[in-house]
């Protein structure tokens, strides 16, 4: 399950994912991702884990996709999350995107927050 959350607004969208994601799940958060760099060039991201159990094999290929056609449209990346596969995910990330990637335990969402919203 995808969940766009409330404080995303100009560059900064913030996504909550829990469950297992699937196909349907990138076609409600891709259109949001693609609408802010339209309209701000670059984006950051935060992704709140929340119960995440993974992939389904086509959404695991829509990530894929994701990733790729996202290269360069995003600075910079927060995972929130509560365990060590969250934590691990945030650096498996890092080699596919040109972002700067930090992990945020759960209890440091409002520094994460933080970090995307502050200006260069």
């Amino acid at each position: 399950m995808i969940q766009i959350l409330d404080r995303t607004k100009n560059n900064v969208v913030g996504i909550k994912v829990a469950g297992v994601l699937h196909d349907d799940d990138y076609k409600e958060f891709v259109p949001v991702v693609d609408a802010a760099i339209k309209e701000s060039g670059v984006i950051r991201i935060l992704w709140l884990f929340d119960g995440f159990h993974g992939w389904d094999p086509k959404a695991m290929w829509d990530d894929f996709k994701f990733g790729v056609q996202h290269y360069t449209s995003i600075e910079r990346v927060a995972v929130v999350g509560q365990n060590f596969g969250e934590k691990l995910l945030a650096k498996i990330y890092r080699p596919f995107t040109k972002a700067k990637v930090r992990y945020f335990d759960q209890s440091e969402l409002v520094a994460a927050w933080q970090w995307l919203e502050e200006t260069a």
